[in-house]
């Protein structure tokens, strides 16, 4: 129980650039360099082990049938949040394996690494914990 009390007290106290850098996924070996976009933050793909083997790798899968030649090396994929109560919420991830966007949350846990939930609808959602890169 303290360690719960614990991340989530160091989540809060953690200043919204915190989440500005270079973040490993935990899938496929994804890289997102998180930015802040005006008073919002978005992330780009940087690599993965798709982009490594092409990195002429395409957003074939994209539901919008326009945007399959997209170029996934610097695709935005995370935009549109708002910083409140110790998390970045409102915004949006775009997952290239499905071609779906989906509701997200970032949070810190610590300096070194963030939870991305994102939610088809709430409760169908899915976090994963991303580790920064130095």
């Amino acid at each position: 129980m303290s360690i719960i009390l614990t991340l989530l007290a160091s989540s809060t106290a953690l200043p919204a650039d915190t989440v500005v850098g270079r973040w490993q996924t935990e899938s496929r070996h994804g890289v997102v360099e998180i930015t802040r976009c005006g008073q919002s933050i978005c992330g780009a793909l940087i690599s993965s082990d798709g982009i490594k083997a092409n990195p002429e790798l395409r957003d074939e899968k994209n539901k919008t049938a326009a945007l399959r030649g997209r170029k996934l090396r610097g695709l935005q994929i995370l935009q549109g949040f708002t910083w409140k109560s110790g998390s970045w919420s409102g915004g949006s991830i775009y997952n290239a394996e499905d071609g779906g966007t989906y509701s997200a949350t970032v949070t810190l846990a610590d300096r070194d690494h963030l939870r991305l939930k994102g939610c088809i609808v709430w409760p169908l959602c899915k976090t994963q914990t991303w580790t920064r890169l130095r």
